[in-house]
Order: C-alpha cells, then sequence, then structure tokens
C-alpha cells in the first residue's frame, strides 16, 4: 500500500507555480530539523575554549560536551525509527522537535559542565527523534524523479549541516557561546509550523512493537565502549576504568545481534549483513562521518589556543569544508544519484581521506592557511558520498523498511563521530605527550591533556614571565605533533573505508529505478 502524501495532493489541487513552491514544503520542513539537529553535532567545536574557561571543564569533559550528543543520536536512533514505524512519523518527528527545544534551553541555561552534558543528551535524544524519521517521510512523501531530487537535497543539507557547525558556532560564540543553544529555539518553532501545515502523517500499518531489550542493550553496549574510550584518552589505557567498559561493551554489543537474530521484530535485522552492499554502507556510513568531522574539535582548539584566533576567525577557516559540500551534494546530486554508490561513496571516502592526509602536513609554526587545501578536498568528499548513502541504504531494504534503513544508516554516522571523537582524543594525547617528553617537559601526559582542553593561554599566563617563550614554542610544537597524528588517523580511516565501499557495494544505482525496486521487494524475514 503507497502512502498518499500532502504534497502529492497539493500537486493535484493547486496547479501552476503555487503548487510546484507548496510541494516543496515538506522537504523544507523536513530539512529544517535536520539542518538544525546536525549543525549541534559540531556547532559546539569552536565554542569548547569559551566553554572551558566559564565552566571549568577538563578535557574528558569537554569531550563528553560533543560526544554524548553524538552517541544520543546514534544509540536510539534505531529505537525511535521503530517507534515512528509504529505511531506515526510526523508525530515523532513533532514530539523529537518539542524535546529538542527544551533541551537547547537548558543547554544554554547549564550553570555546570554536569548540567550541560546531560542537557547536551536530551538533545541527542529529541535529535535522534527527529533523525529516525526524516528519510522515511522524504520516502514517503515523494515519489519517482521529484523523489531523487528530495534526496539530493537533503543530501546537500546533511553534508552542509555539520561543516557549517564551526562557521555559526564562531559568530555566535562571539555573543557568548550559550547562544548556540539559544538560536535553535526559534528554529524548532518554524519547523513545527511547516511539519503541521505540510507534512501529511504516515505510519506502516501493523508494524511491529518496539524491540525493547535491543534499544536497551545497543544503547548499553554503545555508550560503554565510548566511555571506555573517552576514559582511555584522559587516563591512559592501563587503567582498569578505560579497557573493562571497552571489553564490557563489545560483549554486550555482541549479546545484542544474538538476541536481535532471535527476535520475531528486530530493531535491526542483523540478516540484512549477508548483504555485500548493505554492509559496504554501513561501514561507509560510520567512517564517513568519523574520519571527516571527529577531528573538528582538535582543530578548533587549534587555532584559537594555539594560533590566537577569535571564535568567528575559527569559523571562517571552515567555509572551504562547508563551501564545498553544499556545492558538490547541490550541484552534482541528481548525478551522483545516477551512478553506481559504490563509486560515488568510494570515491567521496578517498576524497576524505586525502583531505585529511593534506592536512597532515601541519607543524609548529603553521597557521591557518594550511588547513585550506585540505579542507577544500575534505569538503568535496563529504558533498559527494552524503547524497547517496541515505538513498543507497534506503534501496537495499523494502519500503515499508524505510524506518529501519533509515535509523541503521543514521546510527553507523553518529556512532562513527562519536567514536573517532574519543579514539582522536588517545591519538591526540599520545602524539602531544611524545612530542612533550622529547622537549624535555615536566608531566607531558598532563601537558597534553591540558593543551586538549584548550588550556594553553592559562597555562602560558601561569609561567613566568621570562620563560614564556621557550614555553608557548614547546607548547605549540607539542600541540601540532597531536593534530598531525590526529589527521593521518582520519586520512588512512577515509582510504580505508573508500576501497572498503569499492569492494564490498554491488548495488545498483539509488535513483528512481532503485527505489522502485525496494517498493517491490518482499519484506525481510523477521528472525524467528
Amino acid at each position: 500500500m503507497t502512502d498518499v502524501s500532502s504534497a502529492d495532493r497539493l500537486r493535484t489541487t493547486r496547479p501552476g507555480h503555487a503548487g510546484s513552491v507548496r510541494k516543496w514544503l515538506p522537504l523544507v520542513a523536513i530539512c529544517t530539523g535536520t539542518f538544525m539537529l546536525l549543525v549541534d553535532v559540531t556547532i559546539v567545536n569552536v565554542a569548547l575554549p569559551d566553554v572551558a574557561t566559564d565552566l571549568g571543564t577538563t578535557f574528558g569533559q569537554l569531550q563528553w560536551v560533543v560526544d554524548i550528543y553524538a552517541l544520543a543520536l546514534a544509540a536510539l536512533v534505531l529505537g525511535a525509527g521503530s517507534l515512528a514505524d509504529l505511531y506515526g512519523r510526523r508525530k515523532l518527528y513533532l514530539i523529537g522537535l518539542v524535546l529538542f527545544a527544551l533541551a537547547s534551553l537548558a543547554s544554554g541555561l547549564a550553570p555546570n559542565a554536569g548540567a550541560l552534558i546531560a542537557a547536551r543528551g536530551l538533545q541527542g535524544i529529541g535529535g535522534a527523534i527527529m533523525f529516525a524519521t526524516t528519510i522515511a517521510l522524504i520516502n514517503t512523501s515523494y515519489d519517482g524523479r521529484d523523489r531523487g531530487t528530495a534526496f539530493g537535497v537533503w543530501g546537500a543539507v546533511v553534508g552542509a549541516s555539520a561543516a557549517l557547525g564551526p562557521i555559526l558556532g564562531g559568530a555566535l560564540t562571539e555573543l557568548s557561546w550559550r547562544w548556540i543553544f539559544y538560536v535553535n529555539l526559534p528554529v524548532c518553532v518554524l519547523a513545527v509550523v511547516l511539519t503541521l501545515t505540510a507534512v501529511e502523517e504516515a505510519r506502516q500499518p501493523h508494524a511491529p512493537r518496539p524491540d525493547v531489550p535491543g534499544i536497551a542493550l545497543f544503547t548499553l553496549g554503545a555508550g560503554s565502549v565510548v566511555f571506555g574510550l573517552v576514559r582511555a584518552a584522559a587516563d591512559g589505557w592501563g587503567r582498569p576504568e578505560a579497557w573493562a567498559p571497552i571489553a564490557g561493551g563489545l560483549v554486550v554489543l555482541g549479546l545484542c545481534a544474538v538476541v536481535e537474530l532471535r527476535h520475531r521484530a528486530p530493531m535491526l535485522d542483523v540478516r540484512l549483513f549477508r548483504s555485500r552492499s548493505f554492509t559496504g554502507i554501513m561501514l561507509g556510513a560510520l567512517l564517513l562521518n568519523g574520519a571527516a568531522f571527529a577531528a573538528l574539535i582538535y582543530t578548533s582548539l587549534w587555532l584559537q589556543s594555539i594560533g590566537g584566533l577569535s571564535p568567528l576567525q575559527t569559523g571562517c577557516v571552515f567555509i572551504p569544508l562547508s563551501a564545498l559540500s553544499f556545492g558538490v551534494a547541490g550541484a552534482g546530486g541528481r548525478f551522483l544519484q545516477t551512478l553506481p554508490p559504490r563509486f560515488v561513496l568510494g570515491g567521496g571516502l578517498l576524497l576524505i581521506g586525502v583531505g585529511g592526509l593534506l592536512m597532515a602536513l601541519v607543524d609548529a609554526d603553521s597557521t591557518w592557511r594550511v588547513l585550506v587545501a585540505g579542507m577544500a578536498v575534505l569538503g568535496a568528499g563529504v558533498g559527494m558520498a552524503n547524497p547517496t548513502l541515505a538513498s543507497a541504504a534506503l534501496a537495499a531494504v523494502p519500503r515499508e523498511r524505510s524506518g529501519m534503513a533509515s535509523g541503521a544508516v543514521n546510527t553507523a554516522r553518529q556512532l562513527g563521530f562519536a567514536v573517532g571523537v574519543a579514539v582522536l582524543g588517545t591519538v591526540f594525547t599520545t602524539g602531544a605527550a611524545a612530542a612533550l617528553r622529547d622537549a624535555g617537559a615536566s608531566d607531558p601526559s598532563g601537558l597534553a591533556s591540558a593543551l586538549s582542553a584548550g588550556q594553553a593561554p592559562k597555562i602560558l599566563a601561569a609561567a613566568d614571565p621570562g620563560a614564556r617563550g621557550r614555553l608557548a614554542d614547546v607548547l605549540a610544537s607539542g600541540y601540532a605533533d597531536g593534530l598531525r597524528d590526529v589527521f593521518l588517523a582520519c586520512g588512512v580511516a577515509g582510504i580505508v573505508g573508500g576501497l572498503l565501499v569499492l569492494w564490498l557495494v554491488r548495488a545498483a544505482p539509488p535513483g528512481e529505478k532503485s527505489a522502485e525496486r525496494a517498493e517491490s521487494a518482499e519484506p525481510v524475514p523477521a528472525a524467528r
């Protein structure tokens, strides 16, 4: 049974230019919420030095301010997708918008780091509810060529959102870091109004009840792994507090897979991974966000605490990334939809890897200019891969499983970012500590953690005036070594991801024909 969208009815009852404009109002409503929730993945990066100064945060707390949001998105988006299929995608989207707005207000009013982390977690829950419904709403609101165009625009928004985050964050932080959260309130109001007036309700008839055991096990397992990785970056891998949560989380994730295989209506049918193409798409989504965006937190801190740039100037450094990601996705999105997905996704990830390697040319004497070429190549890769990623995932499953498909690809994206930030924390502190140790610094590990928390100006201010010049050189060298290792890790991850996608993905182009094939395909059988 095919859902009849409000856009379809408006096309038949309001011909001409007005009807053409109103046809795209559902897409505007969906993209408004998507843009806002994805901007908030990276908008805090530029504000972190001000947050650290105002709230007195540690390195671990700064990581959690960024990571708790992405982790909530990753852990809950699959479960939210099943809720949306059962109770209505528009209804869940509106609930997510309201929760996101309230959590944004709480984040802006946060009096300390703990309150900010908790509010960011609630933001992530609201974002997960919204994100789980976006692809499915597009899939049921548009057909044929319009669907390909809608996915192209949505992919451009996805690609540009995370890249635009640092720019918007830099501009708003000039007022106060709290405005990066307050700005969400009017955007939420606009998205709610557009959704109520233009988006038709859509649900899956006879959808199964939410898979509570699967949701709980996946959330616990993913959260434990990320928690352990963050602790390892702050305290080292020798402590049980670091490796024990990682080991326990992996065991829980394995148990989750077993439970999903036995569940009659699983949150994610693990048997989908028997398909090489589906597995390759999920790996591509996982590595894309990790390789493209996880390094931004350390880049922003370097530009401000070592390079001396203001938040707005720091945000402007990311313009090549934003411009190329939006431009490539917007201008080439429809054409990219007609190409085999393995070449588009694989090529985009390879470009992301090359961009990371170009930025790895940074050294102690570098300025922001060393990042420009790498940022541009990185943005082109993001703009190339993102539009195809969403539609390729939908093409791999029947249309009635669109909630599951959208949840899976979005989970992989955000889990890649959350894990990437945590892993790169260890990469940075290890590289920076080694350079500081070679320079003869006392407590190189502690100094590396302080650098990663944006504390270089504070360290210099507390030093003897006669020693500040030498200390500044040591800090710049240590940070540059750590940041170079971060970019190298991102470059390798992008290239490995691109090669894996080229090897695994064999699906047909995810355009109109593949969408029609997905509609007519038999449902994926639930595990007994």
